[in-house]
């Protein structure tokens, strides 16, 4: 039985990599679809300005609706086409200019007419008689809703209305959106955008109501106001989604996905799934960003954050999938000026300016209009694909540990495959995710498995170019073989949710670090043919060895630079502003960016260590640290909402950049190597 396990066992290594080969091959027709669906749908970024900011700074200026006009005309000349427009509150009915609004104390001021000492009312007077009878409808509407007595008040002649409710708590009551604004703003020439809360009750009727009136208007999309879509009551409780849902789909309007948040919206995900995923990303330049943009700087320091700016929109549209930028601003006191600033001049030359991010945008292959979905191209036979994909992720698991424990590659694989069927049973994402990352853990690992016995055979010493020929083709394969992991990382995650960033594929440190720590433990143990005891003896040596100062020093130094490493991993990795400097610089001038660590730090190692490892053993440790970079290529394509077009030309990028680099750094060394054998002898003769 052991002997027929074993010859079993030796078949297998073979045969799962015929396995691994196979989910290969079906892997890459899944990748061209995701490609398809990145490049021939979803062209149009919407460039979305918030109108109640406009409302905001409106108020700090002597002639506000002479200045919105201004305002408005300019927002036009300088590519926003779109306006968002919240739910109406009382007081963005005052910034508009159509109501005045007066707290009880207020009011007996004004009319001059003493009232009950115990009342807390709100006091509006329309200023509008045009706006008049449909804001008087949405006060008596909305605050009917949460039974709250409105009665008829009128000053000198003048209409209004009582409220009782006191003043503050008043302003803060969502009403139905300003439909008298919005018709304007659509009659100026712009597309509209909206954001609902899940303030008010929900109520199916009225909400139908509400979205033909958007419909009818052209509302394509909505921006959730909140922390809660409209209709979420708790993850249980799901029928107000589920009409939600099909409302939205019956007035074709689909939702916005905010990046970045740090907590996610309640039911947005349910809702996007049950409108089919009618959905867009929205990158959000917020309040806070525009005030950047006001404060007392130098015009090169001015110049700078403007160009910051353009840079991030451009990022975020040809890097990220976005197709709606939404522009925040807002008006600050200036204590150094003397006067009330706004953002605005600044933000419209970072949108068309020189350098500005809309002329560049359109040059990388995007028009501006109202932003459209993915039109998801996915064909049946995927589901096919997902299986191969399945069967090969678990063979290319268990070649890798077979550099471990040979003996164990065939039970490997069969408890893998088992293992993972029950994981599907529990969770299709968490299966999904499981595979993806542990092939992509393994393939960056085996490249640098490979790397190794590859600079361990050579015991020749042939020409330099040879060498340095050797080391270019190493890193080569090394990377090919990195990409088996891409391509598993790309066909088992291909979903739309994943390009929306309504999932997240939660291994991106795990990617970065694992492969470290696999290849150090095979270097230690596995690189030379020994016995399993003898590993042990070695193991047992290694943990008896006493602790020297240098090796706390040196332990030290590995767990910093190690924490450094993971702290630049992912979308809130943390950068130097000088670093922050150079990408922009690479951006701009490369048109994408190679990842740092790779051309400049571990590729040019890697080439180091393979053209010295002809004469020197420890050059291996330098392939080692070329562990670094294999994983940061499977890393880059685990990004799943960069277009597959821009991760390949950032791989690409960083080896081309990484093999001169090496290049130099084998220069240096042969000039510092010859100048030593030169002159070390004479100053030792003399």
């Amino acid at each position: 039985m052991k002997e027929r396990y074993a010859r079993w066992n030796k078949l297998a290594i073979k045969g799962l990599w015929w396995l691994v080969i196979i989910g290969m091959l079906a892997a890459i027709p899944v990748a061209y679809e995701r490609h398809q669906t990145e490049q021939q749908s979803g062209r149009k970024v919407d460039v979305v300005f918030d109108y109640r900011d406009l409302l905001e700074i409106s108020d700090t200026q002597p002639d506000p609706r002479s200045f919105i006009d201004q305002q408005l005309k300019l927002l036009q000349e300088h590519g926003v086409r779109s306006l968002a427009v919240y739910e109406a509150t009382l007081n963005e009915l005052k910034l508009s200019r159509r109501i005045e609004v007066f707290s009880s104390h207020e009011a007996t001021a004004l009319t001059q007419t003493p009232i009950s000492p115990n009342e807390n009312f709100t006091y509006i007077l329309f200023t509008e008689k045009e706006s008049e009878p449909r804001i008087r409808e949405m006060v008596e509407k909305s605050f009917g809703l949460l039974q709250v007595q409105v009665s008829p008040w009128s000053y000198k002649g003048q209409p209004g209305m009582i409220i009782r409710m006191g003043m503050e708590e008043a302003l803060m009551q969502t009403l139905d959106p300003d439909f008298i604004t919005m018709q304007k703003l659509k009659e100026q020439g712009f597309s509209l955008v909206v954001r609902l809360s899940n303030r008010r009750p929900f109520q199916t009727n009225p909400m139908d109501k509400l979205l033909g009136d958007l419909q009818r208007l052209g509302v394509k999309w909505i921006i959730v106001d909140g922390d809660s879509v409209p209709g979420f009551v708790s993850a249980e409780d799901t029928l107000n989604l589920d009409k939600m849902g099909e409302m939205l789909r019956e007035h074709h309007i689909g939702l916005a996905a905010i990046e970045m948040q740090k907590t996610p919206q309640k039911g947005f995900n349910g809702l996007a799934k049950r409108i089919h995923h009618q959905v867009v990303r929205l990158h959000s330049f917020t309040e806070s960003d525009s005030t950047k943009l006001t404060e007392s700087l130098t015009e090169e320091e001015l110049n700078g954050r403007i160009q910051g700016m353009a840079d991030r929109l451009v990022l975020a549209v040809k890097d990220r999938n976005i197709r709606m930028l939404f522009l925040n601003a807002r008006a600050v006191k200036s204590a150094e000026k003397g006067k009330i600033v706004n953002p605005l001049s600044a933000m419209y030359e970072a949108l068309d300016g020189p350098e500005g991010a809309l002329p560049r945008i359109e040059k990388a292959g995007y028009t501006f209009g109202t932003a459209q979905s993915f039109q998801l191209v996915h064909s049946g036979w995927q589901t096919v694909a997902k299986l191969l994909l399945w069967i090969g992720a678990v063979a290319l698991i268990a070649v890798t540990l077979s550099y471990f424990v040979a003996e164990l590659t065939l039970l490997i694989f069969l408890l893998g495959m088992i293992g993972s069927a029950g994981l599907f049973v529990l969770s299709s994402s968490l299966f999904a995710q499981a595979l993806a990352l542990g092939a992509g853990t393994c393939a960056s690992s085996l490249a640098i498995m490979f790397a190794l016995r590859a600079s361990k055979r050579r015991n020749d010493m042939p020409s330099v170019s040879k060498r340095f020929g050797f080391a270019v083709l190493l890193l080569i394969r090394s990377s090919l073989i990195s990409a088996i992991g891409i391509l598993f990382i790309v066909g088992l995650l291909n979903q739309i949710t994943y390009s929306l960033v309504l999932e997240q594929f939660r291994g991106v440190s795990v990617l970065h670090l694992a492969p470290i720590l696999i290849v150090g433990v095979y270097w230690l143990l596995f690189l030379e043919p020994i016995s399993h005891r003898e590993r042990l003896i070695r193991t047992r040596e290694l943990l008896s060895k006493h602790i020297s100062v240098l090796w706390v020093v040196a332990f030290v130094a590995i767990a910093a630079a190690g924490f450094y490493y993971l702290s630049r991993t992912g979308n809130e990795g943390t950068t130097t502003g000088v670093e922050r400097y150079f990408r922009a610089f690479l951006e701009n001038t490369l048109g994408v960016r190679p990842r740092i660590k790779e051309f400049m730090f571990a590729h040019p190692l890697f080439i180091l260590g393979a053209y010295l490892s002809f004469k020197y053993r420890n050059a291996l440790l330098l392939i080692l640290i070329g562990v670094i970079g294999q994983a940061s290529i499977v890393d880059t394509f685990a990004h799943l909402h960069t277009p597959l077009v821009i991760s390949s030309i950032r791989v690409v990028y960083g080896l081309a950049f990484g093999t001169l680099i090496g290049f130099g750094l084998i220069i240096v060394w042969e000039i510092v190597i010859r100048s030593w054998r030169r002159w070390v002898p004479r100053i030792s003769a003399s």
